[in-house]
């Protein structure tokens, strides 16, 4: 695999932010079964960025949330909640004790990477009687991304040290520690389990910058260097369609195993790249489409979200989503995700702003572009 390939394909995370609104358009669109009834939820972190925005999709319900955490990232965010400290690594500090005791209808785990830590913490929670596991994975957990189309019956990767708890020099565990994680959660609860397995969660409040590097590019016009071909496929989905949907499993009590990733249908690049513009109108930013022959001639470009559509992650943009679908999730427009994204991104601090975690720098891109021609 070239560097193209593996940093962009190591790179998926579901990292975190702080999303402080949501919208319950995903949900209103949605037929519900039946009313659900109150729930107690317990999210394992709850102040980055799926944490609150699943806060935010359990409020209209009146769901009674509860947060555990170390109180280090937005330790000021929802105050009215109940919140647990501690730590997900049981030999550090208080570890898990506050947990101990305490009975959950469902338990969102949206922050566990190594399996000793989501083993210790399933363990004691189904000990306390909570009823439902869901655990947040990662559509990298797969071995392979070389089969279009694949669904949840792929294989997951295998860790050649299972008692590793390091991501790696070049993040090669990430996807294996994932799907470790997913066994440590069913050992405990069984069929009481539900796997998430989203690929890039984007939209307002995304620390990581590689989606909304796309927009920002977009509104400041001139020539924008874009990866391979517009048909390539991409996908990705907005974290208030994720929150929104991970509720809804948790009030139908659905469990199993779904790759969580948007939108429904197919979207090309080159139909992500025309949302920015749309969103940009006024910028006049022209796309310049580079094929991955060329790119491979300018080196290691940070290029973000894109992966080549070609040999061994070809795949890997096109995971079936069809599991998900049937069982409720639903996606706002790319168009709407871009929009907010932008607006969102301009109401951060000038500062914030200043320092972009991915994509090309300006003095980047004109270099790349130059040596182009």
């Amino acid at each position: 695999m070239n560097h193209l390939d593996r940093r962009q394909v190591l790179a998926v995370s579901a990292a975190a932010a702080g999303v402080y609104a949501t919208s319950s358009l995903s949900l209103a669109a949605r037929k519900e079964e039946s009313a659900p009834s109150k729930l107690k939820i317990l999210i394992l972190g709850g102040t980055g960025f799926l944490g609150p925005a699943l806060v935010e999709a359990a409020k209209p319900h009146g769901h009674e949330v509860v947060l555990f955490n170390r109180g280090k990232t937005n330790p000021s965010l929802f105050p009215e909640l109940e919140k647990l400290r501690g730590d997900r690594d049981p030999k550090k500090g208080e570890g898990l004790k506050s947990l101990e005791g305490r009975a959950f209808d469902v338990v969102f785990d949206d922050s566990g990477y190594f399996p000793r830590h989501v083993d210790a913490s399933a363990e004691i929670l189904k000990k306390s009687g909570t009823k439902h596991y869901v655990f947040v994975s990662s559509i990298s957990c797969y071995a392979a991304n070389n089969v279009i189309g694949a669904d949840e019956s792929a294989a997951c990767g295998q860790l050649a040290d299972p008692t590793v708890e390091s991501m790696g020099a070049q993040y090669e565990n990430y996807g294996p520690l994932k799907a470790a994680c997913e066994e440590a959660a069913r050992k405990h609860f069984g069929e009481a389990t539900t796997i998430v397995r989203p690929g890039f969660i984007v939209g307002p409040g995304d620390p990581t910058d590689r989606f909304t590097y796309w927009p920002v590019r977009f509104s400041k016009g001139g020539t924008a260097l874009v990866p391979g071909g517009k048909d390539d496929p991409v996908q990705v989905i907005d974290v208030r369609d994720l929150a929104e949907w991970m509720i809804y499993l948790a009030e139908q009590r659905t469990t199993g195993v779904y790759n969580a990733c948007g939108p429904k249908e197919r979207l090309s690049f080159g139909e992500m790249i025309e949302a920015c513009m749309i969103a940009n109108s006024t910028a006049k930013t022209a796309p310049r489409w580079v094929p991955l022959e060329q790119l491979q001639t300018l080196g290691g470009l940070d290029l973000p979200i894109w992966v080549p559509y070609t040999e061994a992650t070809r795949g890997f943009h096109t995971w079936s989503n069809a599991k998900a679908v049937e069982k409720g999730l639903r996606f706002r427009t790319i168009q709407q995700t871009v929009n907010d994204t932008l607006v969102w991104w301009n109401a951060q601090s000038a500062d914030r702003r200043a320092k972009p975690r991915a994509g090309l720098s300006a003095e980047q891109e004109a270099a790349a572009l130059a040596k182009l021609g």
